[in-house]
């Protein structure tokens, strides 16, 4: 049965205020506190709420058949605490009917993937805790920012314990394969991968609205059919997009609504289900494998990461960030921690961009792509000065007990995970029957009731090896750790 995986983005950018060369050592507050308002009430009022709204009345509607994922940043979840708080409590409501899944992916919304193992672990981390806090359910699969992925994610991902993740499915890495199949990454093979069909996403993200658009109006019948018509054996079809899309990209006056409401009915009377990526990885079976060596992205025609660092501005600033990463880790400080996330937040870096797109661009306050670099990097120069200050004022005891903390949990995790790649590999090799042997054997030893001599002869040496047990804290001390 052929089966559609309907996902939606939420992040808000966050909009930094202008910031002065001379405001850098006077001003720790980098923020634009009424623009952040402005533009999350607007979009929660206009987008938000009437689709979630929407998905709600397709699930009183419909019941378990229909379902949907979200993925949400941390920094975007700050913000609707803040000023939309009524997003969050809606969100909460459609978690209670079970049809809905959310999804991990990092707090800031970054590109701590591209720059920092570490980073990006505590960064996912992090959101996935809060998506816990909110929704009951420590996240299983991952998105990461603008589905981002290559290879080298794809194993970090997997050392983390994420059984798939949801990334593009761009021609040139699929060359003449379909999206439409489960895949595994070919050098983390735990992690099962499912491609977004760009095509039939785009319809309604970005076309569904435009009458120079040969497709143009768009119904609901006819996308599934569609979607229908694919061939038999392509068995999953991924439409994923930013929920802004529902009421900002396409205007409500659109009617874009009113065809999503549409899909579930049109989709029954074809056969076709609704399904959460882990419902898909738990059912279905990888059918190959894929080798992503280049990121990739869902933005621009080029698909990869030139949007955020393809040029000097863009990768001077964010080399720059990430040089004091490792201080920002050890040191913990609230502060320089929330103002760490939002300085990652991948649009900082969109705003720099000096490419043509066919998508709109909205650069915030800035008029260009230098003024954007300018404002940031003032930011940024302050940020440096306060993290380097704070490293500094930490005593030399303080500082290497801080190291010696995070390179035994660097070990500990490594230990960890060559274990548990033995103990599988172990339990591939074991035959069914030699799991039963064990039991037949307990009637047999039963029977000897004159050797239970021979265990007290053993019991010093037992007793002396006790002590080992006890110098085993790595494996208590890797706890945290299991659940990143």
């Amino acid at each position: 049965m052929k089966t559609i995986q309907l996902y939606f983005e939420i992040h808000q950018i966050i909009h930094l205020k202008r910031y002065r060369f001379f405001d850098i050592g006077t001003d720790h507050y980098y923020y634009d506190d009424y623009e952040n308002e402005r533009s999350i009430t607007d979009i929660a009022e206009r987008s938000y709420m009437p689709a979630l709204n929407t998905f709600q009345e397709m699930i009183k509607e419909h019941g378990k058949y229909f379902k949907l994922a979200f993925s949400i940043s941390g920094v975007g979840m700050e913000q609707l605490e803040m000023h939309a708080p009524q997003v969050i409590a809606k969100l909460q409501e459609l978690n209670e009917t079970g049809c809905v899944e959310f999804l991990a992916e990092p707090y800031s919304h970054g590109l701590s993937s591209l720059a920092n193992a570490e980073c990006f672990a505590e960064d996912v981390k992090k959101q996935a805790e809060k998506m816990k806090e909110y929704f009951g359910k420590y996240p299983t699969v991952l998105r990461n920012s603008s589905l981002i992925y290559s290879d080298d994610i794809a194993m970090q991902a997997q050392a983390m314990g994420f059984k798939g993740m949801l990334t593009e499915g761009a021609k040139h890495v699929l060359g003449w394969k379909s999206p439409h199949y489960v895949y595994s990454s070919a050098v983390a093979p735990d992690i099962k991968l499912l491609l977004r069909d760009v095509e039939l996403s785009d319809d309604i993200s970005l076309r569904f609205n435009n009458p120079e658009w040969s497709g143009y109006p768009l119904f609901a019948d006819s996308y599934i059919s569609r979607i229908a018509e694919t061939p038999k054996e392509e068995q999953i079809i991924n439409i994923f997009m930013e929920l802004s899309a529902l009421g900002i990209a396409q205007p409500l006056s659109s009617n874009i609504l009113d065809f999503i409401k549409a899909l579930p009915t049109c989709a029954k009377e074809k056969g076709i289900e609704f399904a959460t990526p882990s419902e898909v990885f738990n059912k279905v079976k990888a059918v190959d494998y894929i080798s992503v060596p280049d990121t990739l992205s869902w933005v621009d025609e080029e698909r990869d990461c030139s949007c955020w660092l393809g040029n000097n501005m863009q990768r001077e600033a964010f080399n720059k960030l990430y040089s004091v990463a490792e201080r920002v880790r050890i040191m913990k400080d609230p502060a320089i921690s929330q103002d760490w996330d939002y300085l990652q937040a991948s649009n900082n870096f969109r705003f720099m961009t000096t490419k043509a797109s066919n998508v709109g661009l909205d650069r915030g306050i800035y008029i260009t792509p230098f003024d954007a670099f300018t404002n940031y990097m003032n930011i940024l120069g302050d940020f440096m000065n306060r993290v380097k200050n704070k490293y500094q004022s930490l005593d030399d005891d303080e500082l290497n007990d801080l190291l010696t903390t995070i390179r035994n949990q660097g070990e500990e995790i490594s230990m960890k995970d060559q274990e548990i790649s033995r103990l599988k590999a172990l339990i591939t090799k074991i035959s069914p029957d030699a799991l039963e042997a064990p039991k037949a054997k307990k009637p047999a030893a039963k029977k000897a009731p004159a050797k239970k001599a021979a265990p007290k002869k053993e019991a010093k040496p037992a007793a002396e090896k006790k002590p080992a047990t006890k110098k085993a804290p790595a494996k208590k001390a890797a706890k945290p750790a299991e659940e990143k």
